[in-house]
């Protein structure tokens, strides 16, 4: 993983190394950390490392799954209203019955499950917006798999900077040196790798 996502030829695959080069910044961010660290919520925000770890695993999926379906909807999911706000409310928490190293493993998973969607998929097929969800808009019928593509760099990225502020929090440690370290670049006079 280099400092930047590499260029690539073409719209598709200039979007999947987009969202790949932000699928790393998770592994990044939780370099070294114990399973208790990442648990930690060392900020004035109710987040922890491991919570926006699991949060990135489960907005791919929904994502991925509507413009894997799309142009129909996905199956829809009949549960009573608490139980689905129950499981978004724990999709934001590492319990204590879940390690780094599994939540990480999901990750993985689903990174690999979104960038193939996204590759097999034609950017400009319609994904149909859901109109009982409140955030959605209601004057629109369809995005398309780009939009798709370019809302998960954004959600990515927003969740990818919340993780930055509370690794430094916990231990000091930034993006870059945590980059370094992770893909053990060379050191120089003003990059060098995070170590405990």
């Amino acid at each position: 993983m280099a400092g930047t996502p590499p260029a690539a030829s073409g719209e598709q695959q200039s979007l999947i190394e987009f969202i790949r080069f932000n699928q790393n910044a998770f592994f990044a961010v939780a370099y070294g950390l114990t399973d208790e660290q990442a648990r930690s919520r060392p900020s004035v925000s109710t987040l922890s490392i491991g919570g926006l770890i699991k949060h990135a695993a489960n907005v791919q999926k929904g994502w991925a799954e509507r413009a894997a379906r799309a142009p129909d909807f996905p199956p829809r999911d009949d549960r009573p209203v608490e139980a689905i706000m129950a499981e978004y409310a724990d999709e934001h928490v590492m319990r204590d019955d879940e390690t780094l190293d599994e939540l990480l493993d999901k990750l993985r998973r689903q990174n690999a499950e979104t960038l193939r969607v996204l590759a097999e998929a034609d950017l400009d097929t319609p994904v149909p917006v859901p109109h009982d969800v409140p955030w959605f808009p209601k004057d629109v019928d369809f995005w398309s798999v780009r939009w798709v593509g370019l809302h998960i760099i954004e959600e990515l990225t927003r969740h990818a900077g919340h993780a930055d502020i509370i690794r430094e929090s916990i231990d000091g440690a930034t993006m870059y040196e945590l980059m370094a370290a992770v893909e053990k670049w060379p050191e120089t006079d003003w990059i060098k790798r995070w170590r405990p």
